[in-house]
This record gives C-alpha cells, sequence and structure tokens, in this order.
C-alpha cells in the first residue's frame, strides 16, 4: 500500500534533522580544529619572532665582535711585519696559552668541535670562552703563528649564541636555531661574504645535510653580521677573476683534474694537523713541555729556512697567486707552517691558512697549463676551503659572493668533485656524517668525522686507509 502523504512528510523531517544535526557536529569540529591551528600557528609565530629578534641581537653583537677582532688582527700584524723580533715570542705564547686553557679553559680547547657538539646537543658554552680565543688568537698572530681567523670568529659566535640562548631559556629547535646563527654571523661579519656565511651555518654540523629550518635565521644572521661589521669600518680585500675561460672540454677536464688535485691537499692538510698534534701528545707527557717544543720547533723552521713571511694570515699568498706569481713550494709552506702551529696547539683558524694553499696552488696550474691564473687561483681558493671544511654548498655561494656568477658552473663542478675526493677528513672531527659522500662509505653514517677516521684507521699499521 502506498505510504500516505504524513508518512512521508514525517520521515523527511526526520531525515532533515538527522542530516541537520551532522553538518552542526561537523562544522563545531571543523571550528575546534581551526580555533587548535590559530593557536598553535599564534604560538609559533611568537616563537619564530623571539627567535629573530634575539637573532638579530646575537648577530650584532658578533658584528661588533667581528670588528674588534679584525681591527686587532690588523694592528698586530703590521706591528709583526716591521718588528721580526716578535717571532721570539712563540715559546712564551704557546706555553701561557696551555697554561689558560688548561687551568682556566675547561672544554674551550675543542674549540669549533665545541661548538659544533653545543649546536647538536645543546651543551652550553661558558662566556669566557669567546675571551680566550680573542685574546690566545691575536697573540698567536703578534707572534707570527700561520694561522686564520675563522676557527676564533666562530667560536666567539658560538659562544654569544649559546649564552643569549641560556639567558632567555631557550631549548631545542629554538636553541639550535640561534646556535646556527652566531656560527652565520661569525662567517659573514669576519669574511665579508654573507651568502656563504648564511649556508656555512646551516651546513658546518653535518656532512650530507642542510638544516633549513635555520635557514631564514641564518641568512638574516650572515647579513646582520656583515653589515655591523662593515658600519663600523671593517673593509675586505677583493680578488677579481681576470678571464673566464669558455667551457671546452679541455678546460672542463683540467678543472676536474685540478679539482682532484685540490681535495687531496685538502685530506693532507687535515692529516698533517692530526699528525703533529698525535706526534707531541705521544712523546711528552707533561702539556708545558709539549707547549714548548712545539713552538721552539715551528720557530727553528721558520728561521732555518726563512719562511717567516708565511707567517701569520700571509693574505698576500693569495694575490699572489691570482698573479701567477706562487710555485707548488708556497702552497707546502704554508701547509706545513699551519700543521705546525696548529697542531702545537696555537689558537687560531684553518680557512684563511685554506684560502692562501689553494690560490696559490691554483695559480701556479693556471701559469703551468696556459690558463689564466686567476681563474685557476679562484678555484683552487674556494676548493681546497670546501673540501677541508665538507661544506659544498657554502663554496658554491663563497664563489659567488666573492667572484660573482660569470663561472658558476667551474665552481660548482671543484666544489663538488674536491668535496667527494676529501672523503670523511676535515678539519672538525666533531662533524656528524649524516649522508656518506660514497657508498663504499655506507658505514659511516650516524658518526662524527673523528669516529669515521679512527674505523677506517688499519689495527695493524696504524696507517689510515685510502677508502676513507
Amino acid at each position: 500500500m502506498p505510504a500516505q502523504p504524513s508518512d512521508m512528510l514525517r520521515r523527511m523531517r526526520r531525515h532533515g534533522t538527522g542530516f541537520i544535526s551532522t553538518l552542526g557536529l561537523e562544522l563545531a569540529h571543523t571550528e575546534r580544529m581551526l580555533a587548535t591551528d590559530a593557536v598553535r600557528d599564534w604560538g609559533n609565530m611568537r616563537a619564530s619572532l623571539r627567535t629573530l629578534a634575539l637573532t638579530l641581537l646575537v648577530s650584532a653583537l658578533m658584528g661588533a665582535a667581528a670588528w674588534a677582532f679584525l681591527t686587532s688582527l690588523d694592528i698586530v700584524t703590521d706591528a709583526r711585519e716591521h718588528h721580526i723580533w716578535l717571532f721570539a715570542l712563540l715559546p712564551l705564547v704557546s706555553v701561557a696559552t696551555a697554561w689558560v686553557y688548561r687551568n682556566h679553559g675547561l672544554r674551550a680547547a675543542r674549540g669549533n668541535n665545541l661548538v659544533i657538539d653545543s649546536s647538536v646537543t645543546g651543551t652550553p658554552i661558558r662566556a669566557r670562552m669567546a675571551v680566550l680565543t680573542f685574546v690566545c688568537s691575536v697573540a698567536t698572530h703578534l707572534a707570527g703563528g700561520s694561522a686564520g681567523r675563522e676557527g676564533t670568529a666562530v667560536q666567539i659566535g658560538g659562544t654569544i649564541a649559546s649564552n643569549v640562548a641560556g639567558l632567555f631559556h631557550l631549548d631545542g629547535r629554538e636553541r639550535q636555531d640561534l646556535m646556527l646563527a652566531g656560527i652565520s654571523a661569525a662567517f659573514g661579519g669576519v669574511f665579508g661574504t654573507p651568502l656563504a656565511g648564511a649556508f656555512f651555518g646551516m651546513e658546518m654540523c653535518t656532512i650530507g645535510k642542510l638544516n633549513y629550518s635555520a635557514g631564514i635565521y641564518c641568512l638574516v644572521a650572515s647579513f646582520t653580521g656583515d653589515g655591523v661589521a662593515r658600519l663600523l669600518g671593517i673593509a675586505h680585500a677583493k680578488n677579481a677573476i681576470a678571464a673566464v675561460p669558455a667551457m671546452e672540454p679541455a678546460t672542463v677536464a683540467l678543472v676536474v683534474v685540478s679539482a682532484v688535485v685540490f681535495g687531496l691537499v685538502a685530506r693532507f692538510f687535515s692529516l698533517a694537523i692530526r699528525t703533529v698534534k698525535r706526534f707531541y701528545a705521544a712523546r711528552f707527557t707533561n702539556y708545558l713541555v709539549a707547549a714548548l717544543v712545539g713552538s721552539l720547533v715551528l720557530l727553528a723552521v721558520y728561521l732555518a729556512f726563512g719562511l717567516t713571511r708565511y707567517g701569520g694570515l700571509s693574505e698576500w699568498l693569495v694575490g699572489a697567486g691570482f698573479e701567477g706569481a706562487t710555485t707548488p713550494l708556497d702552497a707546502a709552506a704554508k701547509l706545513v707552517m699551519t700543521a705546525l702551529t696548529l697542531g702545537a696547539g696555537f689558537q687560531g683558524g684553518e680557512v684563511t691558512p685554506l684560502f692562501g694553499i689553494g690560490a696559490s696552488l691554483g695559480g701556479w696550474i693556471g701559469t703551468s697549463t696556459g690558463v689564466e691564473p686567476s681563474f685557476m687561483a679562484a678555484l683552487g681558493m674556494i676548493g681546497v676551503f670546501g673540501a677541508a671544511l665538507n661544506v659544498p654548498i657554502t663554496t658554491i655561494m663563497l664563489s659567488v659572493d666573492m667572484f660573482g656568477g660569470q663561472a658558476a658552473p667551474y665552481f660548482v663542478i671543484v666544489a663538488f668533485v674536491s668535496y667527494l675526493v676529501a672523503g670523511h677528513r676535515g678539519v672538525y672531527p666533531a662533524q656528524r656524517i649524516v649522508t656518506p659522500k660514497r657508498r663504499s662509505l655506507a658505514d659511516d653514517a650516524g658518526t662524527t668525522v673523528e669516529a669515521a677516521i679512527e674505523h677506517h684507521r688499519d689495527q695493524t699499521t696504524g696507517q689510515e686507509r685510502d677508502d676513507a
């Protein structure tokens, strides 16, 4: 029997009421979700703005510190170049540095490796680290130690960031972002290369991974640190590439071969520093005796072979390399003196010596092969740097900062070939290996550079295997 109109009406009312009720529940659920998202987004925005504000604070302080440090280096370098007798202070500086760090430095003797550990694990850094590395690095350059400036800058930037993070009770991701920003501000401020500085903060702590979550903070920090340093009067030397050759097979082949050479030199550089450190540690139980002997050896080599011009930053090497006025002996001399300096425990960095080694070697390759020496010097400068520090993306950005984009394809080739050739080596033993460079090194994933080196050390001869 067909349903009566009154029955149909009742069903429609019942179903309509159910639909409206369901729709109401869905709308209420959506409203709660939107409210929750809004609260979460506001919380994230507040945290991001706080981190950004603290990044600006850290960067401004680092920019001022970079100005003070670079100005101090200029003063002591000028004094040393006019008074060669200051090299006689090497033993005093070495012993004083060793004593201060052993008795008052706590973990500061680990240098950039402590900054890396602090960025990764959250370990706090005492404020004294910035003071010690500043004073002892300036003293190293006054006495003629062959060292750089990036190590000091990164330690100061890391110390400032760590203490600001502690003051404002940051932890977890926020603290890590601020630490990486401090590293970026240091690199950008000291070298005047804000693009490279931004990526250096994201890339320094790990091999095979960029920390993109800190990207905006690192970018702001690097440009701010550089801007403040320039505002206070810092000017950076510039070297230009006279001509970029056409990208022909012969030129590309030369660039690839040169990149292999740059990667091997970077491997040898880090190996030389480790070897000198192990030599003194194995033969002298008294740390002051080890520091004294190391400084006397350094001084003796300077005087016996007339190598005092390779002391300090030796920035003349870069200019000479771009002019094609260098030989492999220049690169070798700078490498040896830097290894003897840092291996003996003097404070400083590795980047400026790496620039000099790479530029002098590249300039010689260019002169020898008939290719524009300034072009090859630029490739050597960034290739040895990137391979020794395991930072290929930073290397590419550094080339853009320093030389523009005209030779970008060549810089990309050099950055990655030298990076692969260097293997799991480097001047920062605390770097975490996230993505191994080659399949044969897959077992190194999740370890540090230091652990990887030990893993690949032959247990019977004590020599490092070539595949590492």
